[in-house]
């Protein structure tokens, strides 16, 4: 995670020119002064602090950046000390005592996150969603950085007892409020399986923006229905960040997962926080970061299992096996695959949050195959692959994602016609998707393919693909 961070001299925030542009929010200024006594490029600063180089260019051409959370990104990314923080305007991070690391001038230390209250964590979740609906630049510009979760990370597991989530608003919030959140969560994530992320992930940004931000910023509510509303926004938002996902808006959708992962912790919904932490290595692992991948997904197991759901734990070793497979460490995933199919099988079922029906023996399966995929076994990954096709047929994402599967399978074992034939399956499905991760799957198949375009069936395979998604991403 550390590959990310710029290695900045420590003397350098206590130049006179650097705290005159932190009081004054010039952050242009600041990456100009970064750059030059880093060497840094544009391109690194961006890589740094989560930002695309264009968008690190425009602001040191003078752009303003008012956002806090661009803010907090920046000062994370550039290692800026306490008081450079207080200087920028932003809240102090407790360090941590570790007496057997020095510090050099050159080297960072870790920092704890103080307590952060859950009204902080509401007017971040609310600046998201208002930022996302208005299309700002600087959200559309983020990109994904590896180190971006480890402080949500730190975050869940250090921070204390959460505090009573009470208001007293202008406008009473009732259970009626929370069943309309959870309902519209459950029909939204409905609508994600059938047809992609893209379909309602704009809608599910404006009612998060219109409809959820004056509930829990004017609401009126005690204790316990305080914890149950942002349980139920929390969850919203982690689909959110899901479809975000999907649509390969990656820096987006790991604002929105570090979001929710806050409101959850709010809560203490701990459930809820395990899931999350497994999408954020799912995405992780993705990307290619297999030790962020690998780190997520223990942390994911470590929360399921402080919240006694042995299906959660399931998910979050499948999780780990799958970022070890791309990290080619065979041993490690086979022995987090072992422990996955033992804890499905004895895990009750009859308490799992409704969020998780996905994961069954067909969601197990297809994991089974994209390991084994990623570690060269095909002949053992095709007999999973074809068992995940024994699955709900409601999931339709999934089925495309797994017949997809099957037919890389099939091109690595050097049987192209059939690759093709099922590839032509996958297409059917995928055409009527909006999943940016469907088509990146098809195309992976194409140039597999590509090859071989001498046979009928791979040049009609390609035929249709490039006539159907040629021109999507």
């Amino acid at each position: 995670m550390l590959l990310d961070q710029l290695q900045i001299p420590a003397d350098l925030w206590s130049r006179e020119d650097v705290r005159i542009a932190l009081q004054a929010r010039d952050i242009g200024t600041l990456f100009r002064l970064v750059a030059r006594h880093t060497g840094a490029s544009q391109t690194r600063i961006g890589a740094a602090v989560g930002l695309e180089q264009g968008y690190v260019s425009r602001v040191i051409a003078g752009r303003k950046v008012t956002s806090i959370d661009v803010l907090e990104r920046i000062a994370d990314g550039c290692g800026m000390p306490d008081e450079a923080r207080m200087t920028l305007g932003l809240a102090p991070r407790r360090r941590a005592c570790r007496p057997d690391m020095a510090a050099g001038p050159s080297s960072r230390q870790s920092d704890v996150p103080v307590t952060r209250s859950w009204r902080e964590d509401v007017r971040a979740a609310v600046q998201l969603w208002e930022g996302d609906v208005n299309r700002r630049e600087m959200l559309r510009q983020a990109v994904f950085s590896s180190a971006g979760y480890t402080l949500p990370a730190l975050r869940w597991f250090t921070a204390p007892t959460p505090q009573p989530v009470a208001q007293e608003g202008r406008r009473i919030v009732g259970q009626p409020d929370i069943d309309t959140i959870r309902e519209m969560a459950t029909t939204y994530r409905r609508l994600d399986n059938q047809y992609g992320g893209g379909h309602a992930r704009d809608t599910v940004a404006r009612y998060l923006n219109h409809e959820v931000t004056p509930l829990v910023t004017e609401g009126r509510y005690d204790p316990a229905t305080g914890r149950r509303l942002l349980a139920a926004v929390a969850e919203l938002t982690q689909l959110a960040g899901w479809q975000a996902y999907d649509m390969a808006e990656h820096g987006l959708a790991q604002r929105y997962l570090t979001h929710a992962l806050d409101l959850a912790r709010a809560t203490d919904d701990v459930s809820l926080g395990a899931e999350i932490l497994a999408a954020m290595s799912h995405q992780a692992t993705y990307l290619g970061h297999t030790a962020t991948g690998v780190d997520l997904a223990r942390a994911a197991r470590q929360t399921a299992h402080r919240a006694g759901l042995t299906v959660l734990a399931a998910e979050a070793l499948v999780m780990e096996a799958h970022a070890h497979a791309a990290a080619r460490d065979e041993r490690a995933c086979a022995t987090a695959l072992r422990q996955a199919e033992a804890a499905l099988d004895r895990a009750d079922r009859s308490s799992d949050p409704q969020w998780l029906g996905y994961f069954d023996e067909a969601y197990l399966s297809a994991k089974f195959g994209h390991c084994l995929h990623a570690l060269g076994r095909h002949r053992q990954a095709e007999r999973f692959a074809v068992r995940s096709l024994r699955m709900d047929e409601r999931y339709v994402r999934g089925k495309a994602f797994n017949l997809a599967l099957l037919a890389s399978i099939h091109a690595q074992q050097d049987d192209p016609e059939r690759a093709s034939v099922i590839g032509a399956e996958a297409l059917t499905l995928t055409a009527q998707l909006r999943s940016a991760r469907a088509v990146r799957y098809l195309r992976d198949l194409r140039t597999q393919l590509t090859a071989h375009r001498r046979l009928p069936a791979v040049r009609h395979f390609i035929t249709r693909f490039d006539a159907a998604l040629g021109q999507r991403r």
